[in-house]
């Protein structure tokens, strides 16, 4: 790596569903793997620890509703605090290996449960946190919303890194706010949904063109083999989550992936530079723009 260039990994993998422990120390062994390949920058999926909930989340009132009341027993019991003993253990295995890694938990705070995403620097230390602003549809029943504290981005030595989560690249002003921010290197984080495929694909591609920043994708992929038999959901749920994780440029442009269906870590070199050339076309947060005409602020 020199002061412009670096090698990104972005991890489309299964958690070790619904099971903490396991998880965390697959992600440990996937931090070295992608280091012995020579990542600097490692990004894991949305919801990672312990399993983003792809059951239904609420069946009503009669006899079912146990079923979802059990469902979400245990994605809290399997959730992390942060801080807690939990994420040093990846905080460690970060400062060890010496890289930068950005991963999606389920952060317990309290009897709430958010959908968040922990920077980690290479020095082990907990440098950025984001919870998700918006939930769509029934992830409502799971996740609160984060605050204005969430629209952030961290300033790195190998460049400023961003994330969002899925749907949230559609929150159109909460994305104008990272521009500004000057956004480097965007965290996409994703479930993996096979109906998002398409979405997941355009979302991300525009807002690399749009932001002129690269996008690392980052997916689950999940099927019902996966799942064990003693979950009570399994037969209510659709496992259709074939991921699409991938790396784009600037110009929106995939420098590798999208890949769907198997469990990957994916790599490609950045060129910061390039950003500047992406930015002589259209700099959507500096002469592309028209602050005469348009105010925007963030109420922090």
């Amino acid at each position: 790596m020199n002061n412009n260039k670096l090698i990104a990994a972005a991890v489309q993998a299964s958690p070790v569903f619904l099971d903490k422990n396991k998880t965390i120390k697959k992600v440990c062994k996937l931090i070295k793997e992608a280091k012995k390949n020579g990542a600097n920058l490692i990004v894991f999926p949305e919801a990672f620890i312990p399993t983003y909930p792809f059951w239904p989340k609420d069946l009503g009132f009669g006899p079912e509703r146990k079923l979802t009341m059990d469902a979400q027993m245990e994605l809290y019991n399997n959730s992390v605090d942060v801080p807690g003993k939990d994420i040093k253990i990846i905080a460690d295995t970060a400062k060890k290996e010496k890289v930068f890694v950005v991963i999606g938990v389920n952060e317990r705070d309290g009897g709430t449960l958010y959908n968040t995403i922990l920077y980690f620097g290479k020095d082990g230390s907990l440098i950025g946190k984001h919870r998700k602003l918006m939930s769509i549809d029934s992830e409502k029943c799971i996740w609160a919303n984060g605050t204005a504290e969430d629209v952030n981005v961290i300033e790195t030595d190998i460049g400023k890194i961003g994330g969002l989560f899925c749907y949230e690249h559609h929150l159109t002003l909460q994305k104008y706010a990272m521009y500004q921010m000057g956004e480097q290197i965007h965290a996409g984080l994703w479930g993996g949904h096979g109906f998002a495929k398409n979405t997941m694909d355009f979302a991300s591609r525009q807002y690399a063109f749009e932001g002129q920043t690269f996008v690392i994708i980052s997916s689950i992929y999940i099927n019902k083999d996966m799942i064990p038999d003693s979950f009570p959901l399994k037969e209510k749920t659709i496992w259709d989550y074939p991921g699409g994780s991938g790396i784009i440029n600037p110009r929106g442009e995939y420098l590798v992936g999208p890949v769907y269906d198997k469990e990957e870590i994916l790599y490609a070199e950045l060129d910061l530079s390039q950003i500047i050339r992406a930015k002589a076309v259209i700099d959507s947060a500096g002469h592309f723009t028209r602050p005469d005409i348009f105010k925007f602020e963030v109420m922090k």
